[in-house]
């Protein structure tokens, strides 16, 4: 069966991650990397639109893509207003919402805007798929104990609906049928979500709030030290958010956030490598243990999705604490691109519907 040309887009920090898919075939796939000072040249996430686009634009010519003949873009979404789980065409609305970020700024609303820009020079469809506000919580999962603040749904929801989807195809099993703990540690946060009849019901804030240290986040921090460190006069409101979403976890630890280079560090004898390490594994346990609660019990199983689970040193440090719940899926090479590229070819069959942003 023949279907059209998709390209997939998926922005981090520093980098565009995109690939190009030809009846249904994976035919290209490229990081492009940003230098600081490119980034910094920008002056801001919004303003990196146009130097992002022009490098997508660059490496597609020079590798004779013709973008005359896309048919659909598709990128991993960003901060917009909390939407149920799909599939979403980048309509005006929902780009000017990612420019402006609505639900806060990141890499990932540049998405959306620049498969937008692309697909517009040859009315193809610019599309998302379950963007990180994903919003099926629970009730009583939002109280967060003062009403001023409210437990919001921030989390890897496109890497979490695609292997708990996977896992229930191999079992001959409907999603909708299954209770499921999925965990995604991927390259920035780890998410940990309680999946209950094919919702989302309870998740950590993984974007800017609760749950494990991860390589670049720090989780859940004291609360009344945060306080106390927000008004020393020490630290301006910038840095604070960049401490608590880019510069803590793995990093502000051990100067890293490549888990390769820290179990290099633990082959050489590195001790207090091998410590924060087991700290994370120790964080995460934890959160996998309080959210089988949210299931009354013990879940069918546990998925373990993203790049941390490629490497023993925190796979292995993790397993030994949380089998005993229930049993354990690993999918350790599960991404972004070959999700959203599934959820276009979906789209291209028919049988994905395309919802609209309002």
């Amino acid at each position: 069966m023949k279907l059209g040309i998709i390209l997939v887009i998926n922005p981090k920090n520093t980098s565009s991650r995109i690939a190009v898919y030809k009846d249904t075939k994976l035919c290209f796939l490229k990081t492009i990397r940003y230098t600081d000072e490119q980034i910094a040249a920008c002056g801001s996430i919004p303003g990196q639109v146009e130097m992002r686009k022009q490098a997508i634009m660059r490496e597609l010519k020079e590798n004779e893509i013709n973008i005359n003949k896309l048919e659909i873009v598709i990128a991993r979404g960003g901060l917009i207003k909390p939407v149920k789980s799909g599939v979403y065409k980048v309509n005006d609305l929902l780009r000017e919402d990612l420019l402006r970020g609505v639900m806060g700024i990141h890499a990932t609303n540049l998405g959306g805007i620049i498969a937008s820009d692309i697909a517009a020079l040859n009315n193809a469809l610019p599309l998302i798929a379950d963007p990180v506000v994903v919003d099926e919580l629970a009730e009583v999962a939002r109280i967060s104990g003062h009403p001023l603040f409210e437990r919001k749904s921030i989390f890897h929801a496109l890497n979490q609906k695609v292997v708990a989807r996977k896992y229930a195809k191999a079992i001959n099993r409907k999603y909708e049928d299954l209770q499921l703990l999925v965990v995604h540690a991927g390259g920035g946060g780890i998410s940990i979500g309680a999946h209950k009849n094919g919702f989302v019901v309870d998740t950590n804030q993984a974007f800017d709030g609760d749950g494990p240290f991860s390589m670049e986040r720090s989780g859940s921090l004291p609360v009344g030290d945060l306080i106390r460190l927000c008004f020393s006069g020490e630290y301006t409101e910038k840095q604070v958010i960049e401490m608590v979403t880019l510069k803590g976890g793995l990093s502000a630890y051990l100067g890293t956030t490549s888990l390769s280079a820290v179990e290099q560090r633990i082959s050489n004898g590195d001790e207090r490598a091998a410590f924060i390490i087991h700290a994370m594994a120790y964080q995460v346990a934890k959160e996998v243990g309080a959210m089988c609660t949210v299931l009354e019990g013990k879940p069918d199983v546990i998925i373990l999705s993203g790049d941390l689970f490629q490497h023993s040193s925190f796979t292995n440090q993790l397993i030994p604490r949380i089998d005993k719940i229930s049993p354990i899926s690993v999918y350790p090479n599960e991404d972004e691109i070959d999700a959203l590229a599934q959820d276009a070819i979906g789209v291209m069959k028919g049988e994905i519907e395309v919802l609209e942003y309002e």
